[in-house]
Order: C-alpha cells, then sequence, then structure tokens
C-alpha cells in the first residue's frame, strides 16, 4: 500500500478527509478503503458531479411545460386501440423468436431495502398460493415463450437472458439461480453482469464516508446499463448469438410479459430502433414519468417537471394529453445499442438525487440524517430516447401488464406485495373467464364475473395459473371450459388443483 501516493492523490482532488480515521483502523479494514479508494478516478467523479449538478439547476430553471409535445398518434400502438393489428404483431414477434433473434435484459440491480428485505428483490416471494418468486416467475415464461415460438414455427429456439445485477446483489443473484437450476433454462443463456458504483457525495462534492473505513456507494441508476454493456462485452456477445431485438425491463413488475410478442412485433414492423411500452395515464397527478417529445426529441418528463395545468390537459377525446406512462419497458435493436455503447454513452449525464444518506460526522459519530445531507448520480435506461432514428410507444393496460412492487405492505398501501398478489391473482380470474370457466361459491352458486380490482380493499378470487401453461391467457380452454371451481384454483404442468373444496 503505498499511503503517502494515496494522499498526495486524494488532497489534490480536495478529498483528503477520507482518511482522515486512517489511525484508528485495524489493518484488514485500511487494506478494504485503500482497495475502494485506489479504484476511484477523483477527475472524472469531479467532472460528473459538476456536469450533475449544472445539469439539475439548469432544468428547475427551463420551463419544460412550453416545450413538451405528447406522443403523436402515427408513432403510437395500442393494444385497446389497434385490436385488428395485434394477432399480426404477435405473429412477427414470435417468428423473430423463433429465428433466434430476440433477447431479453433484465434490470435487477435494486435490493428489497423498502420491501424490509436485504436480498434483491427479484428473490422476493409476494404470497402467491405457488409461493414463486419474481425470478422463477419471469423464467417461466421466457420457458413457455421458447415453446410457443417452436410450437408456431417449427425451430427449437432460444431466448439468452441478460440480467443486469449490482455489487450488492450480484453474488447471491447467481447464487439463487444456481441453487434453483436455473428455473429450468440453460446455464449458458443466463448472463450476469454487473452495473457500476458510484460515491455518494454531499452538496459541494465531497466524497462521504458510510463508515470510518467505507464508502457510501450506491448504483449509477438504472442507465449505467450502457457503460456496463461496454465493459462487460455484453454487446459483443449477443451480436456472436445472432440476437437483433432486446427486450429490457425492470425486475420488481409481476405482470411483465418476458419478451412480449406483440411489443417485439410491433417495433419490428414499425422498423424502430428504440421503442417504449407504455400504461395511459389516467390520473393527472400520478407520480410516474410521461414519454413525449421535448423540442421535438423523445424522452421522459419525470412528473415533478409538469405543472398541474400541462398534466391535466386533455384532448378532444378526454384522454389526457400527456397519458404514456413510462414503465422501464423498453424494446432496442442490438445495432441501435451497439451506437449507444460505442458512441453516445460518454454523452450522457448524470441526473441528482437528493437522499438522506448514513455517514460518519468528522468526530467519528454514525448519523442517521432527517433531512436530505448529499445526493447520488444516477443516468436513466430512458436517457439514450433521443439517440434513437425511429422511436415507437406501444400502450398496454396496466391491469393486464403493469404491477410494481416497491414497498413493504406496512406502507401506503401501494406497489406493495399484495397488491402485486392482487392484480395477478385478478388477471388469472379473467383468463379462467374468458376461457370458459367459472367460479361458485360453498352453496354451488355460480360467482359474480367481476373480477377486475378498483381499490386496495378489493380481494380477488384466489386463482393462479403457472406461465409453464399460459403466457398471456392462451390455451387454458382445455382445462377450465364449461368447468366450475372452487377457489383457491392452480393451474400447473401437473394440472388443476382447488386447494379447498366445499368451504371445509
Amino acid at each position: 500500500m503505498n499511503v503517502p501516493e494515496l494522499r498526495s492523490r486524494l488532497s489534490q482532488a480536495g478529498q483528503a478527509h477520507l482518511l482522515q480515521f486512517w489511525p484508528e483502523l485495524e489493518e484488514a479494514q485500511q487494506m478494504e478503503l485503500y482497495a475502494e479508494l485506489e479504484a476511484m478516478n477523483f477527475e472524472e467523479l469531479h467532472v460528473f458531479f459538476q456536469k450533475a449538478t449544472a445539469e439539475s439547476s439548469q432544468a428547475q430553471r427551463d420551463g419544460m411545460d412550453a416545450r413538451m409535445e405528447p406522443v403523436p398518434r402515427e408513432v403510437l400502438g395500442s393494444a385497446t386501440r389497434d385490436q385488428d393489428q395485434l394477432q399480426a404483431w404477435e405473429n412477427e414477434g414470435l417468428f423473430q423468436i423463433s429465428q433466434n433473434k430476440v433477447a431479453v435484459l433484465l434490470l435487477a440491480g435494486g435490493q428489497g431495502t423498502r420491501l424490509g428485505v436485504a436480498y434483491p428483490k427479484g428473490m422476493y416471494d409476494v404470497g402467491l398460493p405457488s409461493h414463486k418468486t419474481l425470478f422463477q416467475i419471469q423464467a417461466e415464461r421466457i420457458l413457455k415463450l421458447q415453446q410457443l415460438a417452436e410450437k408456431y414455427h417449427g425451430n427449437k429456439c432460444v431466448i439468452p437472458w441478460y440480467i443486469m445485477t449490482s455489487g450488492r446483489t450480484m453474488e447471491s443473484t447467481e447464487e439463487f439461480f444456481a441453487k434453483h437450476k436455473y428455473f429450468g433454462l440453460r446455464k449458458e443463456n443466463v448472463i450476469f453482469f454487473q452495473q457500476g458504483m458510484l460515491p455518494a457525495m454531499t452538496f459541494d462534492g465531497k466524497i462521504i464516508l458510510e463508515e470510518k473505513h467505507k464508502v457510501s456507494m450506491a448504483p449509477d441508476g438504472n442507465g449505467g446499463l450502457y457503460r456496463a454493456l461496454a465493459a462487460q462485452n455484453i454487446v459483443q456477445d449477443m451480436e456472436r448469438r445472432g440476437v437483433g431485438c432486446v427486450h429490457v425491463y425492470c425486475v420488481d413488475n409481476i405482470l411483465v410479459r418476458v419478451a412480449d410478442p406483440r411489443f417485439i412485433g410491433f417495433c419490428v414492423r414499425k422498423g424502430a430502433d428504440c421503442g417504449a411500452k407504455v400504461v395511459e395515464k389516467t390520473n393527472p397527478t400520478e407520480p410516474v414519468g410521461v414519454v413525449c417529445r421535448v423540442d421535438g426529441v423523445y424522452q421522459v418528463v419525470e412528473y415533478s417537471e409538469i405543472a398541474l395545468a400541462t398534466a391535466q390537459r386533455r384532448g378532444p377525446d378526454g384522454r389526457l394529453q400527456f397519458s404514456a406512462g413510462n414503465i422501464a419497458n423498453h424494446f432496442f435493436t442490438v445495432p441501435f445499442l451497439r451506437d449507444v455503447v460505442k458512441v453516445h454513452e460518454p454523452r450522457l449525464l448524470h441526473h441528482v438525487a437528493q437522499k438522506k444518506i448514513s455517514c460518519v460526522s468528522p468526530q467519528g459519530q454514525r448519523v442517521k440524517p432527517d433531512k436530505p445531507n448529499g445526493i447520488k448520480m444516477e443516468k436513466f435506461v430512458f436517457d439514450i430516447f433521443q439517440f434513437a432514428k425511429k422511436f415507437v410507444v406501444y400502450e398496454v393496460l396496466r391491469e393486464d401488464e403493469f404491477s410494481p412492487l416497491k414497498n413493504a405492505d406496512s406502507q401506503n398501501g401501494k406497489d406493495n406485495p399484495t397488491t402485486a398478489r392482487h392484480a395477478l391473482m385478478s388477471l388469472h380470474h379473467c383468463w379462467v373467464l374468458n376461457a370458459g370457466g367459472h367460479f361458485i361459491d360453498e352453496n354451488g352458486s355460480r360467482l359474480p364475473a367481476i373480477p377486475r380490482l378498483k381499490d386496495a380493499n378489493d380481494v380477488p378470487i384466489q386463482c393462479e395459473i403457472s406461465p409453464l401453461i399460459s403466457y398471456a391467457g392462451e390455451g387454458i380452454e382445455s382445462y377450465v371450459a364449461g368447468k366450475e371451481f372452487h377457489a383457491p384454483l392452480i393451474i400447473d404442468e401437473n394440472g388443476v388443483h382447488e386447494l379447498v373444496k366445499n368451504g371445509l
């Protein structure tokens, strides 16, 4: 360890405080801190900080509203407004999958901290009758889609699954997949890679110590994807496999249609190099970003940047004009990703998030602040929309495709394990009804078919259909048509199970 040289580097960078507690540290702690600091490029971090904070104050000054335009109808595909085209899009998507042209990329860098657990979100069990985790549900959807593509096109095919973890989740995620034998997928087609980490900083650019021997580090946002793709040669791996396009999505959406053939087929038919799947915002104050054009360029504008009057604007049809709610669900061609990685990524600026960051005071005390005391810098996966030559938007129904898992059940009743579980069971109830099945109560009377949940207190009929049986509601007629069931009902590869009969 060349400590004098490190001290000199830190001093030049204005970060000398990071060795303040050096004499108090045990040797192992000194080695840990030294390794962490030695790996940092302080000049680069200083540039990131200066640009990010300048951009942040600029964004607050600029009037976003006057520069925003809604998504034009000609680039929009819709699951509800374009029903006559859905089958053609689905066929195209399944054809692309059958030709080994489609990969999926999962953004799984987040821990379940807000869920109240210390492990990666994908390992969470929301309490379904099967007790499947988010990772297992997504893996089984990939398996089913490979089977469907083979059934329709006669080709054995593979959908490679690229999983971006962070330093905090990499090891436990890999161990979890190995323990569960990759949920039936082949190990060589599940590719793990790691996003970068950046130190948290004070408002004046000082790196924050989390402990006396440890810098406060955080993943560099889901837009850290592009730097990670370059650093770990992931795009080359896609090209080697002959992949033409990639579906990118976040781990926490229990309803996600992984490698959705309709979305992929729509984007391919439109000749798009970049696409965003969105859900329609119905409430102007809903806290999701909207996909729109700003100064003629596609981007996502955060809800906090839009004035209420703009958010409330409606078109002649009564729909909100800025209704394309971003759900972090995207389509990219591999040539587009190659361009992003090689040409555009260095031009992406970091966004600033003010946070409450646990730290060590100059006196060496652990501090848990009650108001923001620093910033974390991150890039967003949608920052690259601006570089697309042909950008499209695909709108889907929220109740079919979007129910994120963010909070513990004890918090505010939104986006929690209960709402995620209810959303999936409500959807599966619909599938049974649409396929000609019925539910009955303990007296044998048919239950009314009101499956869609209108508020958080509605409890759905307990019904779960394994992704290995049906990807999106197809193919279950042989199990349910003309039949009556007691809930809870599970349909899986072992058949149909009613867990409770006659109310006993």
